[in-house]
């Protein structure tokens, strides 16, 4: 996404006039993009959030035996480069009330890799696009921004897994819409970011409907923060997206609700986000280990219940496992 960053701050107040205009007159994840939330507002399990620069960040002790695991060069380096969105998703990536400081639940956990590691962390926010082309120019060590699994990622880079992959779908509160798969939205407008796993599976169901008798998805396309005034006029029964970018939203404004959730990997894979890297550049293990460490140690459930995401939670992580399958051909 390609927002201006100011633009993404904004008050919950001047979302709701929006909508009202909008209802008057007529954007990794690949992540759909969302406004800034306002002060005051809370997490889907009703925790507060913190939207200053000043995040009091969960924090863990190095590990000798894990750091060991870390390339010979990123260690003399002694930082590890992330490499994560354009902070327009929260509460996945997102900035602060300063419009300068990335916070959210990726920032937070790639933070505590890096304590694990004994490496400051270093970020680098890019178009979701660029991510794939820093990792692999060697420019970034790992990318940590809402990235599935799937089986053509795989061919070319490494994954340690730590969040589930969760898809859901907004619509505007009382529209009696409720998704289950594909049939629920035949004939339906929804809309979707292009170049994301939730674009394929809309075109996957809408083949399927097809092919089954029935109308095909109308499926409008959004790579900002306007498919929310599309959703309040009308324009598209529901929108998919990251859920936990959805229900954020459905936290913060009320306007709408999420009203099905489906699995990234499809109907026959459980869809995982990993941190990637280059495959074969030797980094994998120690991201793997690091990430199950705070598993273990309690680090990682407190970051995912800082940010309402406690139910997208993984008991350990793994390294390359089954990802969302290829296009049939």
């Amino acid at each position: 996404m390609s927002l201006p960053r100011r633009a993404l701050v904004a008050a919950a107040g001047a979302f709701a006039a929006a909508l009202a205009l909008a209802a008057c007159g007529g954007a990794s994840s690949g992540a759909s993009a969302g406004l800034a939330p306002a002060k005051g507002t809370t997490a889907p399990n009703g925790t507060a959030v913190n939207l200053t620069p000043h995040q009091n960040r969960v924090t863990t002790p190095k590990v000798d035996a894990i750091a060991a695991l870390v390339p010979e060069e990123i260690r003399r380096r002694g930082t590890l480069t992330v490499v994560d969105s354009l902070g327009t998703t929260p509460p996945l990536d997102f900035y602060a009330d300063d419009d300068r400081t990335i916070i959210g639940v990726e920032p937070d956990l790639a933070s505590l890799v890096g304590n694990v590691l004994g490496l400051k962390v270093e970020f680098n926010p890019v178009s979701w696009e660029n991510i794939f082309v820093g990792l692999d120019s060697g420019k970034y060590d790992v990318g940590i921004s809402n990235i599935t699994v799937t089986e053509a990622r795989k061919e070319k880079y490494d994954f340690a897994t730590y969040r589930l992959d969760v898809l859901g779908f907004e619509a505007k509160k009382g529209s009696g819409l409720k998704v289950a798969g594909a049939r629920d939205l035949a004939g339906r407008s929804v809309g979707v970011a292009s170049g994301t796993n939730q674009e394929k599976l809309l075109i996957s169901w809408s083949e399927d409907n097809v092919r089954n008798g029935l109308e095909p998805i109308d499926i409008k396309y959004f790579q900002g923060t306007e498919f929310y005034l599309a959703l309040s006029s009308g324009r598209i029964d529901a929108y998919v997206g990251p859920n936990p970018s959805l229900a954020f939203h459905v936290a913060q404004t009320g306007e709408t609700e999420v009203v099905g959730t489906y699995s990234g990997g499809g109907a026959d894979v459980l869809g995982k986000i990993a941190a990637t890297t280059r495959k074969d550049n030797g980094l994998v293990q120690a991201l793997n280990g690091a990430l199950n460490e705070v598993i273990g140690n309690g680090a990682y459930g407190q970051v995912l219940k800082r940010w309402g995401l406690d139910n997208e939670a993984v008991t350990t992580s793994e390294i390359n496992p089954p990802g969302l399958p290829k296009p049939k051909p």
